[in-house]
């Protein structure tokens, strides 16, 4: 780190908490702070870019490049199968008109699910920040070799956009994520063509790998992130994207229905693209380090991003190193508001509003900030406590599905119950916790047909439960559950049904105002919907013009990025 990198670092971190902190001169009211409706199709585009892009997600990327070559892409693309889905899932989650994801819940099943919702939410989210401070605590550790320690940073970093969250609330992280996105998008490609030039471009890096691995070039690797491995984290990353509470936000404060599809699915195009960038410099980065005669079994994973960083960017130019931390901490800054803000939302709007009703919305407004103090303090807690970046996503990946499963479930099956829904939740706590139970794995391991499938494998530190199955198992214990416990309980009342049914068929209007949450605006009709499939409470409207077109294009964005990258790779 040189003087002049020192220097680039302040006026970023001060310029942007400024930026952020200017924004609360139009917090008014918790709805400004949680939800506030006024953004177009630019600002979502980068707000859902910069909520869901983030620098441990290179971290990620890189620290399994280094073991599992190209197909460690999958890390963070497992979400890429699902993004045309985004174009249908905004528009249903602006029409329910909530402020969080768990008044959906309240008002699809009933209070309890609603509390249920909020402790997953508010868990997830506190992970997911953990996740978030872990990955810029490394990268900073190793960008500047151990002078900025990776502890000092996750404090530094969460100070200031605590500042800026507290006092700007959602309207905050979208304006400061259009600057943290570019940045982000800078970070993502500002190592690439000095790596590459290092080791002879992307020819150099293919005759390095394939002489060390020829499978570190696949985009699949066998018993480790095959075909399986990918469908069923996609769909894992499917039913999950509806529960994380932050995705309320990114497609709800848009002013439009439009403005909400654009933004959720380009954005995380956006986002794809950036991975790629990813994957191609951490592929240089490995050939670099066996051109360098450097044993790969010596290097940290989660370091080899920001190591490298530190070895290229010094001597390319002075102050660049700088710039490329600002980008950093723009990246997750950016995510972590955001996520932030969504947590205070569900603990004020869905717990302490029911403990503490009729108070002043200015009290509301204060014990929302409040809030964000400590789930910030408990994504702090976590980011010391796990061991590596990996984990780390590992867990947070599954907290949202469990939950998720009684979302999908309710959407498209009248029949669904809260009874059912806390059956579906559970079930998949109680699959997922025995896949870790040793003395279960093992009695598994005593079946051939167990082993012989791939669902119990041997590793260095004995046997696991597969991923993938892990997945299967805990998905399927759950849908199973919420439909069987469904089936034996009350049904919910037909009133509350219709009013949820309603909400979802009815689209929003231009400048329409939502002064409470979960209704439709005074003098807007419920809309009539014509089903494709309606039978035994199962109902799955007829898609518009508008939704097949979009998904449509959403699959050619999707097969383009794929295939553009492995004709990338092996051309």
């Amino acid at each position: 780190m040189m003087p002049i990198d020192w220097a680039v670092l302040p006026v970023y971190l001060i310029g942007i908490t400024l930026l952020g902190a200017w924004t609360a001169r139009r917090v008014k009211t918790s709805s400004d702070f949680f939800m506030p409706r006024r953004f177009g199709k630019a600002m979502m585009i980068t707000f859902a870019f910069g909520t869901g892009t983030s620098s441990d997600q290179a971290v990620t990327v890189a620290s399994k490049t280094l073991t599992n070559g190209l197909s460690a892409i999958w890390w963070q693309w497992i979400w890429l199968p699902a993004t045309p889905f985004y174009w249908v899932i905004a528009p249903i989650m602006r029409r329910l008109r909530a402020v969080t994801t768990a008044d959906v819940y309240e008002l699809r099943y009933d209070r309890s699910v609603a509390l249920l919702y909020c402790v997953f939410g508010v868990v997830g989210m506190a992970v997911k920040i953990g996740l978030l401070l872990k990955g810029a605590g490394a990268m900073v550790d190793s960008c500047t070799g151990g002078v900025v320690d990776a502890s000092y940073a996750i404090v530094v970093v969460t100070v200031l956009f605590l500042v800026y969250g507290m006092a700007g609330g959602l309207g905050a992280a979208v304006v400061t994520d259009f600057v943290q996105g570019l940045m982000t998008i800078a970070f993502s490609f500002a190592l690439l063509p000095f790596v590459l030039q290092a080791t002879g471009g992307l020819e150099g890096v293919r005759a390095t790998l394939t002489e060390y691995n020829p499978a570190m070039l696949s985009l699949v690797a066998p018993g480790k992130i095959d075909t399986f491995f990918v469908v069923m984290y996609s769909i894992q990353a499917l039913v999950g994207i509806v529960a994380q509470p932050f995705i309320m936000g990114v497609c709800g404060a848009g002013r439009t229905e439009m403005d909400g599809r654009v933004g959720f699915m380009i954005g995380n195009i956006v986002k794809r693209i950036c991975t790629m960038a990813w994957s191609v410099t951490s592929l240089a980065a490995v050939a670099w380090y066996l051109n360098s005669g450097i044993d790969l079994s010596t290097i940290d994973p989660d370091y080899l991003y920001g190591h490298v960083a530190r070895e290229f960017l010094p001597m390319m130019l002075p102050g660049l190193l700088g710039v490329f931390l600002s980008c950093l901490l723009a990246s997750i800054m950016s995510s972590c508001d955001a996520i932030m803000i969504s947590a205070s939302a569900l603990f004020t709007e869905n717990f302490y509003r029911h403990l503490q009703p009729n108070r002043t919305d200015k009290h509301y407004l204060a014990v929302g900030r409040i809030a964000s103090i400590g789930i910030v303090a408990g994504g702090v807690a976590f980011a010391y406590s796990v061991e590596g970046v990996v984990e780390a996503l590992n867990v947070w990946f599954r907290i949202a599905p469990m939950v998720a499963i009684a979302f999908w479930v309710g959407l498209f099956w009248r029949r669904a119950t809260a009874a059912g829904a806390w059956a579906g939740t559970l079930a998949a706590v109680a699959a997922w916790a025995l896949t870790n139970v040793e003395s279960f794995v093992g009695w598994l391991a005593q079946h051939e047909w167990i082993t012989g499938g791939g669902v119990v494998k041997e590793q260095a530190d004995g046997l696991v439960f597969s991923d993938p199955w892990v997945v299967v198992f805990y998905l399927a214990s759950g849908i199973l559950a919420c439909i069987l416990v469904s089936l034996w309980t009350q049904p919910v009342p037909e009133t509350k049904l219709r009013r949820f049914y309603d909400l979802i068929y009815t689209p929003v209007r231009p400048g329409e105002v939502v002064t409470q949450p979960c209704q439709l605006p005074e003098g807007t009709p419920p809309a009539e919907r014509t089903m494709l499939v309606d039978w035994q409470g199962l109902q799955i409207p007829r898609p518009s013009l508008t939704s097949v077109l979009g998904v449509v294009c959403g699959w050619v964005m999707v097969a383009g990025l794929v295939g553009g990258f492995v004709w990338l790779i092996n051309r």
